[in-house]
Formats: C-alpha cells, structure tokens, sequence
C-alpha cells in the first residue's frame, strides 16, 4: 500500500509518469494562460478551454483571471519598478527562487486583478470552482496518485507537480529569461531565449522573441528554433479544438521605391523588430570599419572605443547614468559611429510616436531616408535602400 496501488509500476515508469503529468501542466500554461487567455493569440474551442482549466485547478491552485492579469502587467510595466518580477529590480536570486512569492503578493493586488484581468473566464465554474476551490483540486490530484500509484509515490508525484510550475515558469521563465541568454530581437526590455529547443518548459524557453512579439502564437522565429507549444497549437487546430488568430509577421521585400510610401512606412512599422535587429548589423559593421580606420591613426581614440561595442545596440534607457555618460564621451571620438547611433534612435521614434499622423510619419521616413543616403556613410545609404525594399 506505502509503494504500490493500481498501478504496480518500476521507478522509471513513475519518473516517465511523473513527467508526462508535469509536461501537461506546462502545455496548459502556456496554451491556455499565456497564448489565449493573457494574449489572444488563438481561440479555443470549449473541450480544450474546459479541460485546461480542470487540469491546472487539479495540479497547480492557480486563476486564470489571477495569472492573466499579472503577466500582463509585467508586459506594460517591464522591467521598472512596477514589474511584478523583474530580476533587473529584485535580483536573479529572489526571483529564480522566489518567483512564486512574488507570484502570490501581486496576486493580492486587487487594483492590477481590477485593470488586467479583463476578459478571462466569469462563469459560474470559475465563480464557485476555479476560483474557490482551487486547493480542493489539488487534494483532489493527490488522492488519484495515492490510488494509482501508491502513498509515497503518489504523494512524491503531487510535490513535484505542485512544484513543477512555480519554479519553471515563475522562477526560471520571469528570472532567466530576463537575465541570461540569447537575443534576435533588440526589444527595451531585457529578455532573452533561454535556450532554441522549446521543449522542456513548452517552448516558453523562446522569451525574447515573445516580448518581441507578444501577440503571437508562435514563440520560434528562426529555423533553428523548436517550440513544442506551437506543436500542439497546431495540432488542436487540425482537430478543430483552436484557431490560431496571430503569429509574428514575417517581412517580404520588393524592388526598392524611389520615396518611402504608405504601404513601407506600414511595413517597417509591423516589422519593425527586423527593422533594427539588420540595423545592428549595419552599426556593428561601422563600427568595425571605423575601429579599424583609427587605430592606424589614432591609437588612444580606438581604445575608447573599444569598450563602446556592449552598449551600441541597446536602448538608452537601459543604460544607468554612468553607461550613458561613457558612451557619450566614447561616441564624441567617432563622427561617423555618432550619426549612426543617433539615427537609430530617430528611427526607432518612427514607430514610438503613437500622436502622429501616417501623413507625419511618412514624412519622418523620408526625410530619414533622405539624411542616410545625403550621409556619405556606406552603411547608412544601404540600409536606407533595404527600409525601400520593404513591401
């Protein structure tokens, strides 16, 4: 009775089992709470919708109008001060391991509950189940693996579900994925893709490219990059139980316009991720050759610069006040690396100014057009060809 119940099964079966069970949680998580309730990004037909919910008042206690509201915030309020869980504010340490408290404190929040957890679920099982009874499921999840599995297995088996998510999405996902990792898209926050292959946290390894493109149901962007989550998106979509309502956009290019029109400043605009992450290879490259250029000539010059590459690509206001003072005084040594930073961030505007007209930002496109091809810097008139080519 203490090592056995229905299931008379060796301890690799356990383990397989055990993973399976957890792998379904994460598959709820990232389907049901954050790709459909908390984005949008797809619709779900009742079956799937219901059993989501079930499944994850059985293994993890949470709300869907609880983790919704929250991750959303997070989304508006990244990286600052009202960000639930960011390890720039609060430290890799508390929120790797402490994730889950900071979960729980923010959850208390009525005022955020109030202005994000709009549109999740209002019905009267959420009323009088989901919401109400979520340990009832959790007792409910430990008395099944008791009888199938045995009282010591069962019991291992519900602590690591109750445990499983906690730690990987609140601690890992909130914490490592703002901290440590890989970049495709220089979003303003500080995000990274954990790892390419989605598989073990639902593709929600991919984090950068979500903050890239949060409404979209697909984590992955390059074809190196697996997300499982996506995978399964996919095939409820072939059984009719979802419909996938966004994904990132992927850019197309035509014969280069002689002037920016309405349908490339819509382009740039959508695809502006691309936009500045092939800009950063324009402004590594003239930063390159400018490097090169003066430590023939001015060997003292090129050492400042050489501590300037780390900061190029980010946005200032990532930069505390001592970074920025540096990269002031490292830019004032290159002309050339200086009109290029600045243009950048003049482009980046283009899609920041949420008061102006289409009318006004065309004119802004083609008057930075104008500038980059009247530069007689090589990078700049290029990638001022390319934004033309944008269709």
């Amino acid at each position: 009775m203490l090592y056995s119940g229905l299931l008379d099964l060796p301890w690799w079966g356990l383990l397989i089992v055990t993973l399976v069970l957890t792998h379904v949680s994460i598959a709820a998580v990232t389907i049901y709470l954050h790709r459909h309730q908390a984005h949008r990004a797809l619709d779900l037909h009742p079956l799937a919708s219901h059993f989501f919910r079930f499944w994850l008042c059985l293994t993890t206690g949470m709300v869907t109008k609880e983790w919704a509201a929250i991750h959303r915030k997070h989304h508006a309020k990244c990286e600052t001060r009202d960000d639930p869980h960011s390890p720039q504010i609060y430290g890799i340490n508390r929120v790797l391991w402490g994730g889950v408290f900071l979960y729980v404190k923010e959850a208390h929040n009525k005022q955020t509950l109030e202005r994000y957890g709009h549109g999740t679920p209002d019905d009267w099982l959420e009323r009088h189940v989901y919401s109400n009874r979520a340990k009832v499921g959790l007792v409910l999840m430990g008395l099944v693996n008791v009888a199938l599995f045995g009282l010591v297995p069962g019991i291992l088996i519900l602590a690591v579900q109750v445990a499983w998510i906690p730690f990987w999405a609140a601690g890992v996902i909130n914490g490592i994925g703002h901290y440590w990792g890989y970049r495709n898209w220089p979003t303003a926050d500080a995000s990274t893709n954990i790892f390419p292959v989605g598989i073990l946290i639902g593709g929600e390894e991919l984090h950068n490219n979500h903050h890239a493109f949060g409404s979209s149901a697909k984590l992955s962007s390059r074809w190196y990059e697996f997300d499982i989550g996506w995978a399964y998106i996919r095939t409820l979509e072939l059984l009719g139980l979802a419909e996938v309502k966004k994904v990132a956009p992927r850019p197309r290019f035509t014969q280069a316009k002689p002037v920016a029109d309405f349908d490339t400043l819509q382009a740039v605009i959508s695809c502006r991720y691309d936009v500045l992450a092939k800009y950063a290879k324009s402004l590594k490259n003239t930063y390159v050759e400018e490097l090169r250029a003066l430590r023939s000539f001015a060997p003292q010059e090129a050492q400042t610069l050489k501590g300037l590459k780390r900061w190029l690509n980010r946005d200032e206001r990532q930069l505390c006040v001592d970074e920025r003072a540096k990269l002031a005084d490292a830019l004032a040594k290159s002309e050339k690396l200086s009109t290029v930073y600045a243009m950048r961030r003049e482009l980046a505007a283009l899609w920041e100014r949420s008061n102006a007209s289409r009318e006004q930002l065309l004119k802004q496109l083609q008057d930075w057009c104008r500038r980059a091809e009247a530069s007689g810097i090589r990078q700049l008139e290029e990638f001022s060809f390319r934004l033309r080519c944008y269709a």
